[in-house]
């Protein structure tokens, strides 16, 4: 039962009552039922209107009259004694035929419903089964207040269109109506088995014509048609036609007889000979017209004959004794079109049929009519004009068909026009979705895809096509609210200049438009006449009556994917002047499938990258550190398929250095993100311990091995694996000291302009474990610039890494006065991948000098009778400096140091005053032994010189050295 049917059928006359009123109805009442009543509304219909009216203008002896009327019998026996009538409309509504279980029913009908001829269709009855069949174009069911006229709300009813099985084109309507106490669930089957008994004998119409032009074929007495008569067929082999030869005959023979006229064409054959097809139009002794598709063979002809075979498929209630054996073969041919045809051909492509390539003979129209264009050179029929003189013209029979020794043709297909254009369309069709299988969900892109759907439909399908997205689709989120949130994404069609809603605009379709009914439904809605439909006209008048000057037909399908509401698209039709169809509506519905599965994965794609993306963005700095020794600048680039984990860092270091990092994490997604965030941390950890570059690699070796055999999932295969560059920049020394782990060189454009890559030894990917790495240290002049990046930028699959590190190179030579804001947008600009299918980190530096003047350096033994004199002469560089207020802190962090190297080091001892944005203090020596910081007893001598120190600094810390280490302290200039 319907929903909203309760007791007493309160639920839908409630309901019905609120419609009628204005009031709003969201909830209660079925989408198909809703939708019919708006319909209603919006022709003028009144609920109490006046009687159906009645016309004369159709066929009483009709295809659907004679195919319908002896099953209209049985079921007239059938329901003997019952209540139900049994009614048979054809495609405009019109009631042809009518039976009743009991003969008091007919009789209590108004005289003119006896008769053939009342219209039931929904723009002049309102909603009841025949009209809402023909407008829904599906098995429907109407219960009483559920009608819109008041005359109806007694009965129910179910009704079922009947189509054509050859061209699924709706011929009527079947229906059963009952008194609303006889519901009964069975009649719904017992109507599909009455119409499809329906369909069949419509079909058995269509074998008759088709063995009647046979007929007329063998009666012409042609050479052609005496060698079918022997049963030669392009089947034998002599012939020497391979099966995709003999699919490509047919497929252009089935053109050749859907144009309808008289046409040769020659057809070049996959093994590269050559033939012509000759189409010869025939008429039968009944007035059926067709045309014969014959091939003219070259060469000498061949004589084998063949039998046409015996055993054939029968059709339903055709008998052997009454049909010949070629009557036989056009049935069982007609028979399989017939299938083919019915079946929904958006859910096989060309491999579903492959092995379709049936023998080609008179007696077999080939499954292969509908697989796609195998490999032929095209050839434009050539047409054979009619001459106008009296006598024959050389070389032509009276039919105009070239005359050739009849040994030389043979048939190929034969059929009506009409027929061979269904078989075209239908093959077409497979082309089609065997296209969109190819060319829709090509990227991971939300938006392309949307118009790789549209670039396929048009022109195969539709002439213009639209699609709405909602927003958050776009973003990679399901819509809250698809039907309020949507935006243009795509207009495409055979032209531009149309009135659409351009890109980018926000679309508000109204209550009745077609798009909003599909996304409510989630069903594909046909407007077949666009100046017909009330609800599309509603919406917005004047928009819609501009677009009226250029389109008359719209299928509108909604997007939807895994129960998740995508958007809709829209397929307009302008050129063709036949409106779109039942088989339009199936082929956009499918083609909208197809694109909805590969937006949806678009957008499950773009959401799981916004995410790592984030999470990417987030691991990296956020900003720079304030530092003089170089001037930075830095770029990453996520990859268009998927983000990785390459990463840059630049940390301060002690005694004014700097050390700048590369990396990359081998693979793409979260976790190669998360990884990245980790290794970076870790590498930052290690460089400010002041380890040198090639003890940070080693440590992030050690680390990355531990992370591999951490992992539950990677059972010590190593899944992780990364590379490193990392560099230290002394800007006393202008000296850089640099290893790599596996990672490509940096570039170092020198202050002429010249650009060399060091010869720094590669080292081993971070994670193999065991190996050493080697550093080296440079000279770098103040103004240099040191070029750090990740092999995003170098490595491509279409191109040659040395050639694109020379590119590098001439993307860098020739600048030296570029900053590194604009050294590293001439390096994306002009080195890096178009489409990147890997991250790109990139990190310029140029590098600046200390001066001179703010270093202060001293060299002593290890006496302490000479402390006093370095810390005497470093008070008064202070004073040159104009740091006297930094004195003290400086006089007692010297002393400590200097006494500590004497005593607990080995010499020579080394003094340094840096002035920087810090002044930094700085003792070295030759022994290895570092300070700790303690806590010393109240009653120790000793053991608070460092606890001073850490108070006096803002930061203290020892570096190691090859030979020996140096401890240094900073004190901050704010009060200066």
């Amino acid at each position: 039962m319907p929903t909203g049917h309760t007791a007493g059928d309160s639920g839908p006359v409630r309901f019905r009552e609120r419609f009628l009123q204005g009031e709003p109805v969201e909830t209660g009442v079925r989408a198909s039922i809703l939708d019919s009543w708006q319909r209603c509304r919006s022709l003028g219909l009144s609920p109490d209107g006046s009687d159906l009216p009645f016309t004369d203008d159709f066929d009483p002896d009709g295809r659907i009259v004679r195919a319908a009327a002896p099953v209209l019998d049985r079921l007239q026996a059938r329901f003997s004694g019952s209540q139900i009538n049994i009614s048979v409309a054809d495609a405009n509504g019109t009631v042809l035929l009518r039976r009743f279980g009991e003969a008091s029913l007919a009789r209590s009908l108004p005289a003119i419903q006896r008769v053939p001829g009342f219209v039931f269709a929904e723009r002049v009855a309102g909603t009841n089964g025949i009209g809402l069949a023909l407008a829904e174009r599906d098995l429907i069911r109407v219960y009483g207040a559920e009608h819109f006229a008041e005359r109806s709300q007694a009965n129910a009813c179910v009704a079922l269109p009947v189509r054509d099985p050859l061209s699924g084109r709706i011929e009527g309507v079947l229906c059963f109506g009952y008194p609303r106490s006889a519901e009964n669930p069975a009649l719904g089957d017992m109507i599909r088995r009455a119409a499809r008994a329906v369909e069949r004998r419509l079909l058995r119409q269509s074998s008759a014509r088709e063995r009647a032009l046979l007929r007329a074929y063998l009666a012409t007495g042609t050479g052609a048609a005496t060698g079918l008569a022997r049963g030669n067929t392009v089947d034998e082999p002599a012939l020497d036609l391979r099966p995709d030869d003999r699919a490509v005959l047919m497929e252009k023979a089935a053109e050749l007889i859907s144009r309808a006229q008289r046409a040769a064409m020659g057809v070049s054959l996959p093994d590269g000979r050559r033939v012509t097809l000759v189409s010869r139009p025939m008429t039968s002794a009944s007035g059926v017209e067709g045309l014969a598709v014959e091939v003219l063979l070259p060469g000498p002809a061949s004589a084998a004959p063949l039998i046409v075979p015996h055993q054939v498929e029968e059709l339903p209630g055709t008998s052997t004794n009454h049909v010949d054996h070629a009557d036989h073969a056009v049935a069982a041919a007609v028979s399989r079109l017939a299938r083919l045809a019915t079946a929904s051909p958006l859910r096989r492509g060309p491999r579903d049929v492959p092995a379709a390539t049936r023998a080609v003979t008179a007696d077999a129209v080939p499954d292969r009519l509908l697989v796609a264009a195998t490999t032929y050179e095209p050839t434009e029929p050539r047409e054979i004009a009619e001459r106008p003189e009296p006598a024959e013209p050389a070389g032509l029979s009276r039919s105009g068909t070239p005359e050739l020794p009849s040994s030389s043709r043979r048939l190929v297909l034969f059929g009506e026009s009409q027929v061979g254009a269904y078989a075209v369309a239908a093959r077409r069709r497979l082309e089609l979705l065997s296209e969109a299988s190819a060319s829709i969900g090509t990227t991971l892109d939300v938006r392309r895809t949307a118009e790789e759907l549209a670039e396929t439909a048009v022109p195969g399908l539709a002439d213009f096509v639209t699609v709405d997205l909602p927003d958050a689709v776009m973003r990679g989120e399901e819509a809250d609210d698809p039907l309020g949130d949507l935006r243009r994404t795509v207009v495409h069609g055979i032209r531009d200049g149309l009135p659409f809603t351009p890109v980018g605009k926000r679309i508000d379709f109204g209550s009745t438009a077609p798009q909003l009914r599909c996304l409510t439904s989630g069903r594909a809605e046909l407007e077949p006449d666009l100046k017909a439909a009330a609800g599309w006209l509603a919406q917005d008048p004047e928009h819609t009556e501009q677009l009226l000057a250029h389109v008359h037909s719209l299928i509108a399908v909604p997007l939807v994917a895994r129960g998740v509401v995508l958007g809709v698209a829209s397929f307009y039709r302008a050129q063709d002047p036949a409106p779109f169809g039942d088989d339009d509506r199936s082929l956009a519905q499918e083609l909208a499938h197809r694109a909805a599965l590969s937006v949806d994965n678009a957008r499950r794609y773009t959401r799981e990258r916004a995410m790592v993306l984030a999470l990417q963005r987030r691991l990296l700095p956020h900003g720079l550190p304030d530092q003089d020794a170089v001037e930075v600048a830095h770029r990453y680039l996520p990859a268009e398929s998927d983000v990785g984990g390459d990463w840059y860092d630049v940390i301060p270091l002690s005694g004014a250095r700097i050390g700048l990092l590369v990396g990359d994490v081998v693979g793409h997604g979260m976790l190669s993100a998360a990884t990245m965030g980790r290794l970076r941390t870790a590498a930052r950890s290690f460089a400010e311990l002041d380890f040198p570059p090639e003890e940070v690699l080693s440590h992030l070796d050690n680390l990355v091995g531990r992370l591999d055999r951490d992992d539950p999932d990677g059972e010590g295969a190593g899944i992780i694996g990364a590379t490193c560059l990392y560099v230290i920049y002394d800007p006393t020394s202008q000296r850089c000291h640099m290893a790599r782990a596996g990672h490509p060189p940096p570039a170092l454009v020198h202050p002429d302009g010249s650009v060399t890559y060091p010869d720094l030894p590669a080292g081993p990917p971070l994670g193999l474990g065991g190996l050493p790495f080697d550093a080296v240290e440079v000279d770098l002049p103040e103004g240099s610039q040191l070029v750090l990046y990740t092999d995003g930028l170098i490595e491509d699959r279409h191109r040659d890494v040395d050639a694109v590190l020379e590119q590098l190179r001439e993307a860098l030579s020739h600048h030296p006065e570029r900053t590194p804001e604009d050294t590293c947008q001439a390096i994306l600009d002009s080195v890096a991948p178009t489409h990147p299918c890997d991250d790109i980190a990139l990190l310029v530096a140029r590098t600046h000098a200390l001066d001179p003047d703010r270093i202060a350096t001293w060299e002593l033994a290890p006496d302490p009778a000479l402390v006093g004199e370095v810390r005497a002469a470093a008070l008064r560089r202070l004073a040159d400096w104009g740091l006297d207020d930094a004195a003290f802190a400086v006089e007692l962090i010297l002393s400590e140091l200097i006494t500590n190297a004497i005593r607990h080091g080995a010499g020579p001892i080394r003094v340094r005053l840096l002035h920087h944005r810090t002044l930094i203090c700085e003792v070295s020596d030759a022994g290895n032994s570092a300070p700790h910081l303690r806590r010393a007893g109240t009653t120790d001598e000793g053991g608070r010189g460092l606890f001073l120190v850490a108070q006096l600094a803002r930061t203290w810390g020892t570096r190691h050295l090859p030979e020996g280490k140096v401890i240094w302290a900073e004190c901050g200039l704010d009060g200066v």
